[in-house]
């Protein structure tokens, strides 16, 4: 029998969907982003830089683009990258890197960390993150059927974020599967001491913990401290996932590109879920990449004074304002303390400031799971002299 349109229901019941994220809204990054372009404000919110990557580095990428590269990269990454990310890591950590089995491109340090969480993470298996913590890390979690148990930074002397290590001795147990440290820390600039890591190493020696490593900022860290990175730790490294960022590195945050190094037992497994994530990376772009480092091995050394400048410049503006802060150890985001200028909630403030007087900033509490109390807003100072100028004219003026 046949079925005619007259005869079809006019209206249909949509299939109810219980959210597998029913507390995650809007990132906050899109949001003051977006207010900021609505009110014309100056964007010292999302950590962009204002300014291009090198051009020879967009020159070698419109090379491949016009030569060729423009079908699907192997799912690990391009193997000249993955040298290249290999001799890097050599040269920075020490660490004698198979580019073969231990490093996989990624798309972007996002999915980087996505995949490494599905990889390790089973239903009630419990997480450690450190607050402020970056937003991305508790919905993975939750979607591989883990638990995320936040522990706050300590602060030591109103500005200096650090990790309670007596804390996380407390928090870990049989269940805990996975600790995510972030250093260079977003959004509060703090960095690991040498002591710190042999301090983690006695915490997880006799466990069933791995570790995963956000190192996007590995480059950007100033006043001549190194960055000491988990790869670095011989004990550490066995137990690792490390992830990193190219758009950080090379001022381009819309290529989405980074990496993964892990052992070979974890890359083998990393693989399995990032496979299936995106496959594989942005063709050009990884030849590129790969051309630029292994010409300009330099250019990532320089990017701690390049950067340092910024800070120094920004922070030298707000002499004399209200503001009080300590220049930040790492990142391009400045951390500042406004009680002095009033005592609204950091995420109210923001807002209202981005709409009255034009500057937009990301408040720390929206990185907390408790109640964050101190009254702190975090700037981005990867923007061209002109623009930081500018922000700071109004900030000076509260």
């Amino acid at each position: 029998m046949s079925v005619t349109i007259a005869q079809l229901p006019t209206t249909f019941s949509s299939p109810m969907i219980a959210s597998k994220l029913p507390d995650v809204g809007t990132t906050i990054f899109t949001v003051m982003s977006q207010l900021a372009t609505d009110t014309g404000a100056i964007n010292l919110s999302q950590g962009f830089p204002s300014f291009d990557p090198p051009q020879e580095l967009l020159e070698r990428i419109n090379y491949h683009l016009c030569n060729g590269a423009n079908q699907y990269a192997p799912m690990a990454g391009v193997p000249v990258l993955r040298t290249a990310i290999a001799e890097k890591t050599n040269r920075m950590q020490g660490r004698d890197i198979d580019s073969d089995h231990e490093v996989t491109v990624c798309c972007g340090a996002t999915e980087g960390l996505f995949s490494a969480i599905q990889t390790v993470v089973r239903v009630g298996d419990e997480v450690i993150v450190f607050d402020p913590a970056y937003d991305s890390y508790e919905p993975a979690i939750t979607l591989a059927g883990g638990i995320t148990r936040n522990i706050p930074l300590s602060i030591d002397d109103g500005f200096d974020f650090a990790v309670d290590w007596q804390q996380l001795t407390d928090t870990v147990n049989d269940k805990t599967r996975l600790i995510i440290v972030n250093f260079p820390h977003n959004p509060t600039g703090a960095i690991l001491e040498a002591a710190d890591l042999d301090r983690l190493a006695d915490i997880v020696r006799d466990t069933d913990c791995f570790l995963l490593s956000d190192e996007v900022y590995e480059h950007i860290v100033f006043d001549d401290e190194p960055h000491r990175s988990l790869l670095g730790h011989d004990e550490l490294w066995a137990r690792t996932m490390v992830v990193s960022s190219f758009g950080k590195t090379f001022h381009a945050t819309g290529w989405k590109i980074g990496y993964c190094i892990a052992p070979k037992y974890l890359t083998d497994e990393f693989r399995k879920v990032h496979q299936f994530a995106t496959f594989s990376i942005n063709t050009p772009m990884q030849f590129g990449i790969a051309d630029f480092l292994s010409s300009n091995p330099e250019f990532y050394e320089q990017l701690p004074a390049f950067y340092q400048d910024k800070r120094d410049y920004f922070c030298g503006l707000l002499d004399g304002s209200r503001f009080k802060l300590r220049p930040a150890h790492s990142t391009f985001f400045q951390v500042v303390d406004y009680s002095e200028i009033s005592n609204e909630a950091d995420l109210d403030l923001a807002k209202r400031w981005t709409r009255e007087m034009g500057v937009a900033s990301i408040p720390l509490s929206v990185f907390c799971e408790k109640p964050f109390t101190g009254r702190r807003l975090r700037f981005c100072f990867a923007k061209d002299d002109a623009t930081l100028a500018a922000a700071a004219e109004k900030l000076r003026a509260l």
